[in-house]
């Protein structure tokens, strides 16, 4: 075979092989002609090593010019320095992730997460807005006991805001629980063809958008707004994102596309999975900032909103531009 057929056969090959060397090696830069959509997996790359390591000795055999054996000898020497390189910690691994990964993966199933947010924003919106212009329609969303209690736990009076009784510890773990339960709901919800997803996002936002409606209108707005300005960057953000992870799962499952059903399954198991890892983490955080900072009556409305601001714009950045340089997640 002539070196420009060997060349042409599988050059695009070699491209998508530097592409991932660059993306693992922490390297920003992209090969042109080449998109991230089209980068290997990582499951795939010891065969696509095996593969270039033979091109490398048909190359050398067949005389072909020394620039392209020089080429693939890099290529070939940068994939075993990946492949063969001794593991990072396993806490430089989850940091790894949490930092560039999670964020990647979040952007990659972009489609489901704006479909989650819309589903969820959208009935709180509307919900609360009518609230301030029919507040009797409140008896029909809430039961009158979560409403005493609603009330009573955002009194303007209270000494704390958002419980009436339990230490900060007693309450992180009570957060914990109840958070995570949410999140693992939504994602696992999923799997009912997506409509379990879709009908839990919708409860949520109906029932947040009820509370904060009624307590608006009743006066008791300062107490609620206070209290659930710190953690609502991290815990709202991490449902809508649980959402997504249970919606792209749902459409695994209804449109499979050229993959096998199970297939199809399996991989948008795995990347919910991975998406819930990252939830988990939020609502941890979410769960410590409710317990020991949301509660405390004495901040003022501007320090409160303030530190909510700046949690806001840190999410934000985080999921955006998280592990940017590295090419996004598949």
């Amino acid at each position: 075979m002539r070196q420009e057929q060997f060349v042409t056969r599988h050059q695009h090959e070699w491209q998508q092989f530097e592409q991932w060397l660059a993306r693992r090696g922490g390297r920003a830069r992209k090969l042109r002609g080449t998109l991230d959509a089209d980068l290997p997996g990582d499951e795939t790359i010891p065969e696509r090593y095996r593969r270039l390591c033979q091109h490398l000795a048909l190359a050398r055999q067949r005389g072909y010019s020394p620039q392209l054996v020089e080429h693939l000898q890099q290529l070939m020497q940068q994939g075993h320095n990946l492949l063969y390189r001794t593991p990072p910690p396993r806490w430089q691994r989850a940091a790894e992730f949490l930092f560039a990964g999670f964020p990647q993966l979040v952007r990659s199933q972009g489609a489901a997460m704006w479909a989650a947010c819309a589903l969820f924003v959208v009935p709180l919106v509307a919900v609360f807005v009518l609230l301030q212009y029919q507040p009797d329609l409140v008896q029909l969303l809430l039961d009158p006991r979560q409403i005493a209690q609603m009330e009573k736990m955002y009194d303007p009076a209270a000494d704390r805001l958002g419980r009436d009784s339990g230490t900060d510890w007693a309450m992180f773990g009570h957060y914990i629980m109840n958070n995570i339960s949410i999140g693992l709901r939504t994602f696992a919800s999923g799997l009912l063809a997506g409509v379990g997803t879709v009908l839990v996002l919708l409860f949520n936002g109906i029932t947040i958008g009820a509370v904060a409606g009624h307590l608006q209108h009743i006066g008791s707005g300062d107490p609620f707004w206070r209290f659930v300005a710190g953690h609502a960057p991290f815990e709202l953000t991490a449902i809508v994102i649980a959402g997504g992870a249970g919606l792209q799962l749902g459409l695994r499952l209804l449109a499979p596309g050229r993959k096998r059903r199970i297939d199809a399954l399996v991989e948008g198991g795995t990347i919910g999975a991975r998406l819930c890892l990252g939830v988990a983490f939020m609502l941890l955080v979410a769960a410590f900032i409710e317990a020991f900072w949301s509660s405390i009556a004495w901040v003022p409305a501007w320090g409160k909103f303030t530190a909510s601001g700046v949690l806001w714009t840190l999410v934000i950045a985080w999921l955006w531009r998280g592990g940017h340089g590295g090419g996004d997640a598949a």
